[in-house]
């Protein structure tokens, strides 16, 4: 994965942390969770805040469901 199939890494989190509420995670925390998923493969310098919130809003709709 890269940081870009953000529905993939949503559904990823979601499955990894089902306990975790998205909107109390911070960036910083967001950023290493995506990093430990075990396939995703991509720069970490690569993502920024606008991608990190749209991961954040996915998982938060994986969550809902």
């Amino acid at each position: 994965m890269k940081w870009t199939d953000v529905r993939e890494i949503a559904v990823a989190l979601a499955d990894k942390h089902p306990d975790v509420k998205p909107l109390t995670v911070r960036f910083t925390d967001l950023h290493r969770f995506v990093r430990e998923l075990p396939t995703f493969d991509d720069d970490p310098e690569r993502s920024n805040e606008k991608i990190l919130e749209a991961i954040q809003m996915a998982w938060l709709e994986e969550t809902e469901y």
